[in-house]
């Protein structure tokens, strides 16, 4: 928290005041009016990400290349034994 305050009280010095409709205007901004302000400092650094990819149905498989089937495993069950029922005697 600390930090963010710091980093606020020195961009004071590179933001404008863009104070919302109802807000009067400040010569001193507070941490919360340069917070406010911030995206458009961010809007002219830019960012260091990548843009993003574009969206849309893939390309598919390349023509005239050869498709393989998957190996198959044999499956294994393993099942339960029961003991066998002996003969009964008749008497």
């Amino acid at each position: 928290m600390p930090l963010m305050t710091w980093e606020l009280w020195l961009a004071r010095d590179i933001v404008t005041d863009n104070p919302l409709p109802w807000q009067k205007s400040q010569g001193n901004l507070t941490p919360g009016r340069v917070a406010q302000a911030m995206g458009g400092v961010f809007a002219a650094i830019g960012t260091p990400a990548l843009p993003p990819k574009p969206r849309g149905k893939s390309p598919g498989w390349e023509a005239g290349k050869k498709r393989h089937r998957k190996n198959r495993c044999p499956i294994v069950k393993k099942t339960v034994t029961r003991p066998r029922k002996e003969a009964s005697v008749a008497v």
